[in-house]
């Protein structure tokens, strides 16, 4: 059985008992990760939000075993060069790598989940509809920002994908591959907040 949600407080200065319209409810709804206190629409999230939540987290789990790797690599290679005196060449490279593999994933978890650090005086002045609106204009620069960044990240890997990492015999295409991955999944992710301030909803983030 639902429980009945809890009534709503009256407004100043209205009668004892009445509750704020829909519409005026509707214009308190701000999505999560702005820094805003409002109130949001309790719907269950639809397909794409879930599916962006498990592209979130999956993205996360491979920034955490990157991560590990990388610590890996690192300890080895410090190992060989000061106890075993024999550099492994290809620890330097490979370290290289798995930090744009980690950091660019999780640039894009952070733009889902509201990681990076933002301004929030100007949104805090305007009044819901302009907050609103503010928000749907911010997540539409992002979205453009990640679409640029994937399209000319893949020219680039592309220019150089006859090329060779000396010491691990990859193609040098492989250096933007991250960057292509990521500038898709801001893209998406961007997609999906402005589907929730427009449908009033929250975009809980992928680690909760």
């Amino acid at each position: 059985m639902l429980a009945s949600a809890p009534r709503s407080p009256s407004p100043p200065g209205a009668p004892e008992g009445v509750s704020p319209s829909a519409g005026d409810a509707a214009d308190q709804v701000l999505p999560a990760g702005s820094g805003l206190e409002a109130a949001l629409a309790d719907r269950p999230p639809n397909a794409f939000t879930r599916f962006c939540a498990l592209l979130a987290r999956t993205c996360m789990w491979i920034s955490i075993v990157g991560l590990v790797c990388l610590i890996a690599a690192v300890a080895y290679q410090v190992f060989g060069r000061h106890v075993l005196n024999r550099t492994p060449t290809w620890a330097e490279s490979i370290s290289l790598l798995l930090v744009l593999y980690v950091t660019m994933l999780g640039a894009a978890v952070g733009v889902r989940d509201a990681g990076h650090i933002g301004f929030e005086v100007l949104i805090e002045a305007l009044p819901p509809k302009g907050q609103r609106a503010l928000l749907i204009f911010i997540h539409l620069l992002v979205m453009v920002f990640g679409a640029l960044m994937a399209w000319f990240c893949t020219v680039l890997a592309e220019s150089v994908s006859t090329y060779r990492v000396p010491t691990l015999g990859i193609s040098e295409a492989w250096k933007y591959v991250p960057a292509i991955i990521a500038g898709v999944l801001i893209t998406l992710f961007s997609i999906e907040h402005i589907v929730a301030i427009v449908r009033r909803q929250k975009v809980v983030p992928a680690w909760r």
